[in-house]
């Protein structure tokens, strides 16, 4: 057993040093593909879209589109989620076997606590060829008195508290 660990770990480093050893013309390739896709984010509205218009396209019974709750924790979604959505958590969505669960001629909508985990993907799945967006500022735009909407308030109150410096 001892010497099966030991191999794996050693295949493990080879295949590690493997990828760090990408030569940098594959380096500068992924990172003017990934430039490109955040260039179109200005001109294409950051790819939000805000609690109404999911509420509308919800009450209107539109079918293009597919929530994603990429909350970290299955019981976040239990307690309450969008209706219709997905659970995926944000740092296990592009799996291939959670990426296949979300359709590329849909919106895909990530939904987060407060907005800023559901941003972590973004890039990576619109490189991959999903039209995929966030809902601004996540559940705490959602639920009424939801915890991510209280820590963000919590931060506004204790910022006000204070006088960081600002460089003008």
């Amino acid at each position: 057993m001892k010497k099966i660990m030991k191999y794996l770990i050693v295949f493990f480093m080879v295949i590690s040093m493997a990828f760090m050893a990408l030569p940098v013309s594959a380096q500068d390739d992924i990172a003017k593909r990934m430039s490109d896709v955040l260039i179109k984010g200005i001109e294409e509205g950051h790819w939000q879209v805000t609690a109404d218009e999911i509420y509308m396209w919800i009450k209107t019974k539109k079918a293009d589109f597919l929530v994603v709750d990429v909350r970290p924790k299955f019981d976040d979604y239990k307690e309450g989620h969008i209706p219709g959505a997905i659970h995926i958590p944000y740092n296990e969505i592009l799996k291939p076997e959670n990426l296949q669960k979300l359709p590329k001629d849909k919106k895909i909508i990530l939904v987060c606590p407060t907005g800023q985990l559901q941003n972590l993907p973004i890039v990576p799945l619109r490189l991959l060829g999903y039209d995929a967006y966030t809902m601004a500022f996540g559940y705490a735009a959602w639920i009424k008195n939801y915890r991510g909407g209280e820590q963000m308030k919590a931060v506004i109150n204790k910022v006000n508290t204070k006088n960081y410096p600002v460089e003008k």
